[in-house]
Order: structure tokens, then sequence, then C-alpha cells
């Protein structure tokens, strides 16, 4: 008899990761490709040439892979199966499940799509520094930010599908029409809020537009905050007292025993978690706050991945 695996698949806005994994978690094969300015059905092809490829690999190792776990950057919509992914043009609502079940489901294999932050905090949970919680929070901080919540061990997910924005907590005052796209707390203190944060205070001051003949990113913010830039240097914190206040607010609200952060901005930023910390004292439910760990991801770039595999399991589980 086969022994049982399962396919996770963690699609970007840039790249797709995949793995092929046993029941125990170990990783039997590892796959990453570019996405080359694929749009629309032609990365949905590209998913389903991935798992062909892992289909392949069980059946020499004499592997039945029971289910696929698809970890998607943006809104997977758990009633329809679409999916709305903002990163990746014509993805406004792609029935990626429907597209999956047309081909796997002849194979009895079952499909399971959930968001990028879900799987965040999913992969966390099975494999990383949420391991024993029931309830702990991902805070993704990339080129955009989110949050994987756990509630009493089960994911939040809201009544339709979109708990975890955190890009659109409301900060700031007075409202700005620069947070329609992205949101208050995206705005200044995501990736792309800190390149944006070096410019707007570089305007203010004056200043070019562009520093050395180029412009700014979330790299040159952190590397100059290293040369005590003050630009940098007031961007970062400016992006302490954001990232601390959000963290008080999902501690006063949640009361969870972590908050981990992720995503490719922590990185260079998880050397300020004392200082997070320290700025979420001030605002937090004072109890709570002295009872949670900040935490930077043991897993890094591949929560979503461990995520994605963890939701595959689980659904070969309920076969």
């Amino acid at each position: 008899m086969n022994k049982a695996a399962a396919v996770g698949i963690d699609l970007g806005g840039t790249k797709l990761a995949g793995a092929l994994f046993q029941a125990d978690g170990r990783v039997l094969q590892r796959v990453v490709v570019p996405l080359e300015g694929r749009q629309g059905r032609a990365v949905g092809t590209m998913i389903l040439a991935a798992i062909a490829g892992f289909l392949d690999t069980a059946q020499v190792r004499k592997l039945k892979i029971r289910a696929i776990g698809v970890s998607v950057p943006g809104i997977a919509n758990s009633q329809t199966g679409k999916v709305w992914a903002p990163n990746i043009p014509g993805w406004e609502a792609y029935p990626l499940r429907r597209e999956l079940e047309s081909v796997l489901k002849k194979r009895s294999i079952r499909v399971a799509i959930d968001s990028d932050r879900a799987c965040y905090i999913l992969g966390e949970m099975w494999r990383g520094a949420a391991r024993g919680c029931r309830n702990a929070i991902f805070v993704a901080v990339g080129t955009g930010i989110g949050a994987g919540i756990l509630v009493d061990g089960r994911i939040l997910r809201g009544a339709h599908d979109i708990a975890g924005a955190i890009g659109w907590l409301a900060l700031d005052r007075p409202f700005r029409p620069e947070y329609v796209s992205c949101g208050c707390f995206e705005h200044y203190a995501s990736g792309d809020g800190l390149a944006k944060a070096a410019k707007e205070i570089q305007a203010k001051r004056g200043l070019a537009g562009k520093r050395r003949g180029r412009d700014w990113t979330a790299r040159d913010v952190f590397l100059a905050h290293g040369r005590r830039h003050p630009v940098a240097r007031k961007v970062i914190r400016q992006a302490i007292e954001f990232w601390g206040m959000a963290v008080a607010n999902l501690v006063s609200l949640f009361n969870p025993e972590k908050i981990i952060f992720g995503g490719g901005v922590f990185g260079p930023a998880a050397k300020f978690r004392d200082d997070i910390y320290a700025e979420a004292k001030l605002w937090a439910q004072p109890v709570a706050i002295k009872r949670v760990r900040l935490l930077v991801s043991r897993l890094g770039g591949d929560a979503g991945l461990y995520g994605a595999g963890y939701l595959a399991l689980h659904a070969a589980r309920d076969c």
C-alpha cells in the first residue's frame, strides 16, 4: 500500500513555490518557478504543471497524494472557490478551485485553498514559532501588510473570508485619499510604505525626490538607517510606532499567546522587535501585553508553503 503524501503550493505575486510533503511534514521535493509576467489562466496552468511534476515523483516513490493545498496572495472565497489576487492580472475572481478539481477530482485528490495570511499562521502553528499555540497571530509585512489570526485553534476568516486585512487598520488621522488603495497602516509601515514615507519626508524638507539619482526602496531605508541617515531614521522611528500600535490593537482585541512577525521586511526589521514591544506597551491592554510574546518567523519565506502543506494534509485526513 502506498504511503500518504500531500502537495503544498505557495503562490506569490512574482513566483510559485511548491513542495511534496510526507504526513510527518518532511519535504521530499521542492520547486520554485518565477511567474515571469504570467497572468490569468497562464498562472493556473503553471500551478497544474507543478502539481503534475509532484504526481510523477509520487508515482516513482510509491506515494499516494491525497490532497493539494494552495496559498494565494489575496482572498480565497470558501463558498465559490474563486480567488481575488490583486498582484496577478486576471485574478479578480479567478475560478481556481474549479480549475484544479476538474483535473484532480478524477484522481480522488482533494483541493484546499486559502489566503496567504491564513497559511502563514498555519505553517507557524505546524512547524514554526507558533507550535503548541491555540491563539496566535502572524503579521506579514512585505510589499503589503496582512495578518493570519488563530483563535482557539481555528483560523479566523470572517463572513466573507477577508478577516486579517490589517493593512487597513486606522492608526492615524485625519483620513487621507492615499489610504483608499492600501489602508493607513500599510501606507506607512509596509515595504512600499517605508519607501513612500522616505519620499514624503524628503519632499517636506524641500529635498530632491530621489536619493543619489534613484528612488528610495525599503532596502535603501534600512541600509541608510544603519548609516544614521536622518530621513531613514525618521522613517524607521515612525514605522516602529505604527507596528507597535498595531500590535497593541491586536493584543487588546484577541489576547494572543504570540504575535509572529514575518514577510520580507522582517528580515531587516527583526532587530527592532524590542522597540516595537516598548511602543505596544504604551497602548495595549496592560495585562494582555505582559503575557504576549513577540517573535520573528522561524520559517521565513517558507511559512506560506508549510501552511499550504498543512492545508493539504488536513484535507487528506477528512477524506
